[in-house]
C-alpha cells in the first residue's frame, strides 16, 4: 500500500498502486494523478503537462518512495516560487514503490485557491467584471 499526505490540510489518501483508476493527470501515479482521483484538488494549471510551477510542493517526507526528478521538471521548478532543496512538481513527481509520502503545498499557492481563487485552469483568475 501506498499513502500520501498533503499538508497544511492534514488529507491522508492510502491506495494501491497497482489498482488506481489513473486519468491521465500528469505522469501516471504522480501526486495529482493521486490527489485527483481520490477528490482532493491540487492546483494544475497546465494540466499535468509540466508546463507550469501551480502543482509545485514540497516534499517533506518518504523521498525514496517517489520518481527522481528529470531534466524537464528541473528546469520549470526553477522558476517557482519559494523553491526549496525538496521542491517537486506534483504531476511529474510519481510513485515507484509503496510507503508514505508527506507533502506540503506552498502558501502562496494554497492562499490564492483558498481565497476564492479557484482554479486558474478554468480561467477563474480574472475578476469576472474584467472578462
Amino acid at each position: 500500500m501506498a499513502k500520501v499526505t498533503f499538508l497544511p490540510a492534514n488529507v491522508t489518501i492510502e491506495f494501491d498502486l497497482e489498482s488506481l483508476p489513473y486519468q491521465g493527470h500528469g505522469q501516471p501515479k504522480s501526486l495529482l494523478d493521486v490527489a485527483l482521483n481520490h477528490g482532493f484538488h491540487l492546483e494544475h494549471a497546465c494540466g499535468g503537462s509540466c508546463a507550469c510551477t501551480t502543482c509545485h510542493v514540497v516534499v517533506k517526507d518518504g523521498m525514496s518512495c517517489i520518481s527522481e526528478m528529470e531534466d524537464d521538471e528541473a528546469d520549470r521548478l526553477d522558476m517557482a516560487a519559494d523553491l526549496q532543496l525538496n521542491s517537486r512538481l506534483g504531476c511529474q513527481a510519481h510513485f515507484v514503490a509503496d510507503g508514505e509520502v508527506v507533502v506540503e503545498i506552498p502558501s502562496w499557492n494554497r492562499n490564492y485557491v483558498s481565497e476564492g481563487g479557484g482554479s486558474m485552469n478554468l480561467g477563474d483568475a480574472i475578476p469576472a467584471a474584467k472578462r
